[in-house]
């Protein structure tokens, strides 16, 4: 076989671009690549190999004669297009919360998961960008001392709203250095030099949709149906790189030794854990890379087996486009 015929829906965004630098980046088998997206990026093109392919708009022919579709345009075009491609016999990883938590769908990090793709019926889904951040780090710490429950804050990029959001930062701070007032467009107020304790829609408990994503979704992937996760997401003015504070909870008694130790061995993390030197994990220093890293792990002095840790990780990468490829490739 001369590799695979792959879609990507939602080509133009900016997961849908990382995709396609990934797939390329990592030498993925791709016999012929069909850039899908709205009516309104028909006519625009998109860098692939060294070829520029045009962009085909997103019809119910789209997936036919092509093995694996990438979706990248969130849960109603999913929703709805999904289905047909899983017809059409493509095999879908979906990067929206559409399917994520319906029983028969994996829901997948390589690096924690991994036999769940066994069971795919041609769908298999991406968890949230937050989620697999936290638990490139916690998923190591789980299995040396057994999690309970964590209390997380996160500090999440603009670019986990999209290209917009990307560009509202970028005006918001020209304007507020020229002394003049921003309008906000994509949040409902100003980002920069602000923060926002509001990302994804208010549900009646009073958490945001984002933040019981962590607790669900954390619960199905490493299978644990009592993990309980309490978390405040906050959208920070950093373009790109998503950062967490974490205090966990653990059954069994915790040792910082075999923490650092599980930590420092576990796949797609890298420890950086010198506060001394002022080396910690930061959205910088993450931004563009493959592996999350995590530091400021400490034995929690509020817990009985607790510890902390901050984690941050490039949430175009390993929260999606990464993630996605690398499912791709177990296929």
């Amino acid at each position: 076989m001369q590799g695979y015929h792959i879609a990507v829906v939602g080509a133009t965004g900016a997961v849908g671009q990382e995709l396609l630098r990934v797939l390329e980046r990592r030498n993925f088998s791709v016999a012929s690549l069909r850039p899908i997206a709205s009516l309104r990026s028909v006519g625009k093109s998109v860098r692939f190999q060294d070829e520029s392919v045009p962009v085909q708009e997103l019809k119910e022919h789209s997936f036919d004669k092509i093995d694996v579709a990438f979706f990248s345009a969130g849960s109603e075009i999913s929703r709805k297009y999904v289905p047909i491609a899983c017809q059409a016999d493509a095999i879908v990883i979906d990067n929206s919360s559409a399917f994520r938590m319906e029983a028969h769908v994996p829901l997948v990090i390589p690096e924690i998961n991994v036999d769940d793709v066994r069971g795919h019926r041609g769908l298999i889904a991406n968890p949230n960008c937050t989620t697999a951040i936290i638990l490139m780090a916690l998923y190591p710490l789980h299995r040396a001392f057994s999690v309970r429950r964590i209390f997380a804050a996160s500090y999440q990029a603009v670019s986990g709203s999209g290209a917009r959001a990307i560009e509202e930062l970028k005006r918001q701070v020209e304007m507020a250095a020229q002394d003049r007032q921003p309008k906000p467009e994509v949040y409902p107020h100003p980002i920069a030099f602000n923060l926002l304790p509001h990302v994804d829609s208010f549900l009646q408990n009073g958490y945001t949709k984002e933040e019981i994503k962590v607790q669900n979704e954390a619960s199905k992937i490493m299978h644990l149906p009592q993990f309980r996760a309490s978390v405040t997401c906050v959208r920070v003015p950093v373009y790109r790189a998503h950062s967490v504070a974490v205090s966990a909870e653990f059954e069994k008694p915790v040792s910082l030794e075999r923490a650092r130790e599980a930590l420092a061995k576990a796949p797609g993390l890298d420890l950086v854990d010198e506060p001394q030197n002022h080396r910690y994990p930061m959205p910088i220093s993450v931004t563009g890379k493959d592996n999350c890293q995590v530091g400021r792990v400490r034995v929690d002095c509020a817990f009985e087996n607790g510890l902390s840790f901050w984690v941050a990780g490039d949430q175009l990468l390993k929260g999606a486009a990464l993630n996605a490829v690398q499912i791709a490739e177990l296929l």
